[in-house]
């Protein structure tokens, strides 16, 4: 089968290039939306004519419909001669250029060819514009005003255009009247001309909240209501669901459009309608049976009855043309198509169907698989009853719906599986992850909580020793009278002793004596506790392998930091994660990684039977931070030549200690010959 393929094409409509790709076969040209996933097929038979147009950098196709309708694809670049031959090999047409005039004048002679009005300066064209962008006509005495619909993703849009008629005494017709009769058969102008196929009177909708009327004419639908009132075009309806409430009392009917209905600044991109299971109807259509036979080929009856939402979805389904799309083969946990859970604060229900997700209700939303880069599984809030899913779009957009009850797990999980959508955490969880939710801790030990811990151990560790190494915070040896010199240094003034009775001394002098006592006995019998010192690495041991990951980002690391300019160090290895996690043929890197596995073991290997060990060397290293350990530590401050007295060691000969251990003993000798003289 012949066939052409081209991505990054646009197509205008209503002002906006929508981007999508385009798809030429033997049997149609196919062109689908990469926002919406709408596809419009054409088929040979329907083709008029087909020219190429210039555009700066590429080139576009003008095709013109045999039934007056006009499309517009832009974004091809040096791929004319191809599409061309193409053209003329399968569909037998012609591709010609179509040259527009460039002179820029504001008065010409306006063409009307089917659906497009064409603004013509010469034999050229200055400018087309299809009338189903018409929303509005309107006349004076010698000019005629066009108003179009608005595209809220256009960054620029034409609201209206005025065009100046001048009249003639000659001409018996109005040219004036005949030009808004031309543009008003074709423009997309809504009028309450004509019956209503079929009337719901008092339909709860969610989206836009209240109760309104729906009236299905010919060419629109009408929500009629006591404050709004909303004609919608059945050309903007793209998907219609009926969807089942997780009570199994209730039924969803949703309706996607594009464009959206607006309130004031609100848009509404789905209409949500609400019914009751036992709500019935019947109705009567106003059609003959020829003309149900003809227009719609018997798919419709003249009379129907049933349930409000399955009257509704049958007349919506053949009067709009549109598949009527229902739950999917997935069943959750309680034995229905929808998963409770909520998005951000407001709770709904996810409905995993065939080719997407729909959440409903606030807001709905529809995510197509083909939209989907990865999902993920995440615990909800340090919750072991509910967990999070999140999808992640190729578009980088995130959406989180959470709180989601940790039963509907494994059925989710397995409906991801089968869809083969790239589940990010995949080789964490299993899918029995519901069954020990609370026990998955011991399963996945969580690193940042465990080096916390060790630092706080690490932290208190440190804290207890300084407490019992470090010195008096307030000693100053420059001031000879200080609260800590009368209490512990054995200079004491005893002028205070002197000048109390005798009991007051003895019960001062037995406080200070069993303080002294309590003191040296903390100072010699606790040791000294040391920060845990890492594990001794012996540098003649083999160098690790490497891992698949790390050998990758190696290989492009330069690449990461020539895409992402001005990306820090430290995110260099967090971007390189994120696309290792979406490289899908990873095998180049694993046997690099597996080649140097096996050499690693070799070289292990040899170097244990040479005698190695991967501890070499750590006893030397230990020996010498003891004999640093030794060294007496000195008091940084103003006193900085003085020494706390726990850290005078045993062996010191100096003058200093040996006089202060004189006058210790003499002092000891004094107060115990005292307490005698007392008793």
């Amino acid at each position: 089968m012949d066939f052409l393929e081209f991505n990054s094409i646009s197509s205008e409509h209503r002002g906006y290039l929508a981007p999508g790709k385009i798809k030429l076969t033997n049997d149609s040209l196919i062109w689908k939306s990469e926002k919406t996933g709408k596809v419009e097929q054409i088929t040979p038979d329907d083709i008029d004519c087909v020219n190429f147009q210039k555009f700066v950098g590429s080139f576009g196709l003008r095709i013109f419909l045999k039934n007056g309708s006009l499309h517009r694809f832009i974004g091809f670049k040096d791929d004319e001669k191809k599409i061309a031959d193409f053209f003329k090999k399968n569909y037998e047409l012609d591709m010609l250029e179509k040259e527009l005039s460039m002179r820029g004048w504001n008065w010409g002679t306006v063409n009307f060819k089917g659906d497009v009005l064409s603004f013509n300066i010469g034999e050229k064209t200055s400018f087309e514009i299809p009338l189903s962008n018409v929303s509005q006509c309107t006349t004076g005495k010698n000019e005629v005003t066009l108003e179009f619909h608005q595209n809220d993703d256009a960054p620029v849009s034409l609201m209206e255009m005025r065009y100046h008629i001048p009249t003639t005494e000659s001409s018996e017709n109005d040219p004036v009247d005949a030009f808004y009769q031309n543009v008003i058969n074709k423009a997309s102008v809504l009028s309450l001309s004509g019956d209503a196929i079929a009337i719901f009177r008092e339909i709860q909708c969610l989206t836009p909240r209240g109760r309104y009327d729906i009236k299905v004419f010919q060419s629109f639908f009408q929500l009629h209501g006591k404050t709004f009132d909303y004609k919608i075009p059945l050309s903007t309806v793209l998907r219609l669901f009926l969807l089942p409430h997780k009570d199994n009392r209730q039924m969803f009917f949703v309706v996607s459009l594009d464009p959206p209905i607006k309130q004031g600044q609100t848009r509404y991109h789905f209409l949500v309608l609400l019914f009751g299971m036992e709500e019935e109807t019947s109705i009567e259509l106003p059609f003959t049976e020829k003309e149900l036979k003809e227009k719609y080929d018997d798919k419709l009856t003249k009379e129907l009855s049933g349930p409000v939402y399955e009257v509704l979805g049958k007349i919506m389904k053949v009067i709009i043309n549109r598949k009527l799309t229902g739950p999917g083969s997935f069943l959750g946990h309680s034995g229905t198509p929808a998963v409770g859970c909520s998005f951000k604060a407001a709770a709904g229900y996810l409905y995993p169907l065939e080719r997407g997700f729909i959440y409903v209700h606030k807001p709905p939303m529809h995510i197509r698989f083909e939209e989907i880069a990865c999902v993920n599984f995440a615990r909800g809030g340090g919750s072991t009853k509910s967990f999070d899913f999140e999808i992640e779009l190729k578009s980088g957009t995130q959406h989180t719906f959470s709180s989601i009850e940790k039963e509907e797990y494994a059925k989710l999980y397995d409906f991801i599986v089968s869809k083969k959508i790239t589940i990010k955490n995949s080789g964490k969880m299993t899918s029995n992850y519901a069954d020990d939710f609370g026990d998955s801790d011991k399963e996945e030990p969580d690193a940042y909580l465990a080096r916390v811990k060790a630092e706080a151990e690490e932290r208190d560790s440190d804290e207890s020793g300084s407490d019992e190494e470090s010195t008096d915070e307030d000693f100053n040896p420059n001031v000879q009278e200080s609260d800590v010199a009368e209490e512990f240094d054995s200079n004491v003034s005893s002028s205070d002793s002197d000048a109390g009775g005798s009991d007051d001394s003895s019960k001062a002098k037995k406080k200070k004596e069993k303080k002294e006592k309590h003191r040296e006995k903390k100072s010699s019998s606790s040791p000294k506790k040391s920060k845990k010192s890492k594990k001794d690495r012996d540098e003649n041991a083999p160098k690790r392998a490497t891992t698949a990951f790390m050998a990758w980002l190696n290989d492009n690391r330069e690449n990461i930091k020539k895409d992402n300019p001005g990306i820090k160090i430290t995110e260099i290895a967090k971007k390189g994660g994120e696309m290792w996690s979406a490289l899908k043929d990873k095998s180049k890197w694993e046997e690099k990684a597996s080649k140097d596995k096996e050499r690693y073991a070799k070289e292990m290997e040899e170097y244990k039977a040479s005698g190695g060990s991967t501890t070499a060397g750590g006893g030397e290293k230990r020996k010498k931070e003891k004999e640093i350990s030794k060294v007496s530590p000195t008091k940084v401050g103003s006193g900085a030549g003085f020494k706390s007295k726990e850290y005078i060691s045993e062996d010191e000969s100096s003058s200093d200690g040996e006089n202060k251990k004189k006058k210790k003993k003499t002092k000891k000798e004094e107060s115990s010959a005292s307490e005698v003289d007392d008793d």
